[in-house]
């Protein structure tokens, strides 16, 4: 199994070290990292890593500001990454912190660093236990801050 990692200059934290170090401490697989100045430059470094790296599955990790402009570049980028999971047969996790998500700066980084760790998790149940998946199905989670949990009748 090998997972590629897409992070960004752009963001202020360094999300894919992140997502590394929770891999490397819950699993055995082989890493691919490509690091892109902004988050409309994900799709194709994700598409790369899938087709010339022969990554099987792809986190793909972005700080989007908190204007409505970052906002539409975030969107933007997710529809190409939709695109690349479509065009390859592969799943790319999206993880985006938005800079208007948290109070602070301290906020922000504890904000990165939770929803990084919760989705590099995420993509070892995709990739190792999809049952897991399934037993999650219906109850609210959420990465970074606390779980929603089911809706109630």
């Amino acid at each position: 199994m090998k997972i590629g990692i897409a992070d960004t200059t752009f963001a202020r934290v360094n999300m894919g070290g992140i997502a590394i170090d929770e891999l490397r401490k819950n699993a055995s697989v082989s890493l691919e990292r490509v690091t892109v100045p902004g988050i409309k430059d994900l799709p194709v470094a994700c598409k790369k890593l899938i087709e010339e790296r022969n990554c099987d599955l792809v986190i793909a990790l972005g700080m989007p500001g908190g204007n409505e402009k970052d906002r539409m570049c975030a969107h933007e980028a997710s529809m190409g990454l939709i695109s690349c999971q479509l065009m390859t047969n592969t799943h790319i996790i999206e993880v985006f912190v938005h800079e208007d998500e948290a109070k602070d700066n301290r906020e922000l980084a504890w904000l990165a660093e939770q929803r990084t760790r919760e989705h590099a998790k995420n993509a070892l149940k995709l990739a190792f236990h999809p049952q897991d998946l399934i037993k999650e199905a219906g109850t609210g989670q959420r990465q970074g801050f606390p779980d929603a949990g089911p809706a109630r009748k």
